[in-house]
C-alpha cells in the first residue's frame, strides 16, 4: 500500500505525462523546490492526511492547522507546507482560492494564510496585490514553527512577508514586481491606506481644538 502511494505521489513530481493546467509554464507542483517536494511526499502527514484530499476536504483539513511554517528539525515539512503542496497538485480555480481567503477571514485564520501563500505562488502580480493587501488589516495572532521551535507572528506580518520577501516557509518565491512598477504600468490603482481616513479625522479634530483654544484666549 505504501509503495503504491509513493508511486502515485511521485507521478506528480515528474513533468512527463502531466497534462493539467500550467502555472508560469510548468507543472504547479514544481513551484516548490525539488528537495522540499521529495520530503513532502515521504512525510507521514502527507501520506495519511493529504493524499486523498479534494478542494472541499482540504478546506476542512486546513481549518485544523495550528501553526504555519516550512521545515523543522531534520528538514521535516510542516503540515502547512504539506497542504500547500497538495493545493498545488489540485490547482483549484481562482474563485475557490478567493473563497478560502474569505472563509478564513470569518473563522479559520490558518486557512486564510494557506490561501494567501498559494496566491503568492500562483496568481499574476496585480492579482496578488489585490487579493493580499486587504489582509494587511488582519491582526490576528498565528504561531510559526521554525527549525528550533515556535514563535509568535500575525496574519498581517505573514502577508507582508509574502509581498516583500523572496523566501517564505522554506520556499523560494518568484520575483514579484513592486507595487510602484505595476502602478506605472496602470495595472494597479494607487493604494489608499485604510488608516488614511482615521488620520484625517484626527487632524481635523486637532485643528478644531486649536481654534476653540484661541477663541477662549
Amino acid at each position: 500500500m505504501a509503495q503504491t502511494h509513493r508511486a502515485d505521489a511521485s507521478h506528480m513530481l515528474d513533468t512527463r505525462g502531466y497534462l493539467g493546467p500550467l502555472i508560469r509554464g510548468q507543472n504547479p507542483a514544481h513551484l516548490l523546490e525539488k528537495a522540499v517536494r521529495e520530503r513532502i511526499v515521504d512525510a507521514q502527514y502527507f501520506k495519511e492526511q493529504c493524499f486523498a484530499l479534494n478542494a472541499a476536504s482540504l478546506c476542512d483539513r486546513a481549518a485544523e492547522l495550528t501553526f504555519v511554517g516550512g521545515t523543522y528539525g531534520q528538514q521535516r515539512p510542516t503540515p502547512f507546507l504539506c497542504l500547500a503542496f497538495k493545493l498545488l497538485q489540485l490547482n483549484p480555480s481562482r474563485e475557490i482560492i478567493l473563497a478560502y481567503l474569505q472563509q478564513g477571514g470569518e473563522t479559520f485564520k490558518y486557512l486564510r494564510v494557506l490561501a494567501a501563500f498559494y496566491v503568492r505562488l500562483t496568481f499574476e502580480p496585480a492579482e496578488i496585490y489585490r487579493a493580499l493587501e486587504p489582509l494587511l488589516t488582519d491582526y490576528r495572532k498565528i504561531k510559526r514553527r521554525t527549525r528550533s521551535g515556535f514563535t509568535l507572528t500575525y496574519v498581517d506580518q505573514f502577508v507582508d512577508e509574502l509581498l516583500t520577501r523572496d523566501r517564505v516557509c522554506a520556499t523560494s518565491l518568484w520575483k514579484l514586481p513592486t507595487r510602484a512598477q505595476l502602478e506605472d504600468l496602470e495595472l494597479l490603482e494607487e493604494r489608499v491606506s485604510p488608516l488614511a481616513g482615521e488620520l484625517e479625522e484626527e487632524e481635523e479634530g486637532g485643528e478644531g481644538g486649536e481654534v476653540v483654544g484661541s477663541e477662549a484666549m
